[in-house]
């Protein structure tokens, strides 16, 4: 959805000195909304047109008075800048444009309020499509979870490798990642963490409920790169394949984070007992790399997780994986009564990726 479809923004007579401050400052790609057209585009913000929410704020489901369906998100976190330093890192986000990232088409910023808008896409979010109660007919395929993985790591690829200054996520989870119509991915809430304080992204984390994800560089000294981001791919790859949020901790009679049990099943050979239940077709041997290639996404140290653009190669092509480089994961587990980081890789450190993870498989 272009934002060329929205049209211009007649001037309003009455403006705040805020929205006039707004005026005065260039956007070179969004579009500039009043308040009061966003608060009547979702029923002044009612309830019932709520679609979301995360640790920046509230998502909203809103249609403009020409039809046009739009997605608003009314940012509860205090930016730590001023209106023209606000908006000069909102351009920098709207330049950021690729076909699996979540398009901003605009803005408003009046008085306290900050609010962005993007465009709305039909099939909510991956969490929705894979946790919530939901009819036979709607169930994701196979072809669609490979799709959506594949997606999800060309994007993630984008913003760490192909634009300048790179972009770590710091939230990749399945709420983040949403589903348009053909159900093709798209990546949410990227560059949202330069707007805020490191504290209300790491506030953002807790109120997600989203430990499951979390790096274990990340947990024990706050070393948030873009391994980190790869480290939540990789449990998100678990997540599609099984169905099952990365905070559940029972498995049958064990009590086991999601990644923990992939591992244990690897180490079995049984690894295709983590399939969702719900998915009846689907191509085994393929499916045993996606998990593989999520275990190395997700190793204990690091600089053994392999760059986002080795992923897409890992998983969109032929490849044999090189298992003989895999080391187990580490991970994160969160208890009222302890929480501590499990590292089986303790006993070797290495000090950069091995080169020899994959090798093309001859057709």
């Amino acid at each position: 959805m272009g934002c060329g479809c929205f049209g211009s923004v007649p001037v309003q007579k009455k403006e705040t000195s805020t929205h006039n401050d707004l005026e005065g400052h260039s956007l070179d790609n969004v579009r500039k909304f009043s308040y009061k057209e966003l608060r009547l585009a979702t029923y002044n913000f009612d309830r019932s047109t709520k679609i979301g929410r995360g640790g920046f704020g509230v998502v909203y489901k809103g249609i403009l008075k020409d039809g046009t369906q739009i997605a608003v998100k009314a940012l509860c976190a205090e930016s730590k800048q001023g209106v023209r330093e606000f908006l000069t890192e909102i351009n920098t986000i709207s330049n950021v444009r690729h076909q699996n990232l979540v398009e901003l088409i605009g803005c408003c910023v009046e008085g306290a309020h900050r609010i962005l808008v993007y465009e709305f896409l039909e099939n909510n979010s991956l969490e929705h499509a894979l946790l919530a109660k939901r009819s036979h007919n709607t169930q994701l395929n196979w072809k669609q979870r490979s799709e959506i993985c594949i997606g999800t790591a060309q994007g993630l690829t984008y913003l760490h490798e192909d634009i300048e200054p790179h972009i770590v996520h710091r939230d990749i989870k399945a709420s983040n990642i949403l589903l348009d119509k053909d159900f093709t991915p798209k990546i949410g809430d990227f560059g949202l963490a330069k707007l805020f304080p490191d504290s209300i992204t790491h506030i953002s984390t807790k109120l997600a409920g989203t430990t499951g994800y979390l790096a274990p560089e990340y947990v024990l000294g706050g070393q948030l790169t873009l391994k980190a981001d790869v480290y939540s791919f990789g449990v998100l790859i678990l997540e599609t394949i099984s169905g099952r949020s990365s905070s559940t901790s029972s498995w049958g009679t064990t009590q086991k984070v999601l990644l923990e049990w992939a591992w244990e099943l690897y180490e079995e050979g049984r690894l295709l007992e983590l399939v969702d239940p719900d998915l009846h077709t689907y191509a085994e041997e393929e499916v045993i790399k996606y998990i593989k290639v999520a275990l190395f996404c997700t190793q204990a140290t690091a600089n053994r997780r392999p760059m986002m653009s080795q992923v897409v190669n890992m998983l969109s092509r032929n490849i044999r994986i090189n298992e003989k480089e895999l080391t187990p994961p580490g991970f994160f587990q969160d208890s009222s009564e302890n929480k501590k980081v499990s590292d089986a890789t303790t006993s070797r450190q290495i000090s950069s990726f091995p080169t020899t993870i994959t090798q093309v498989t001859p057709r």
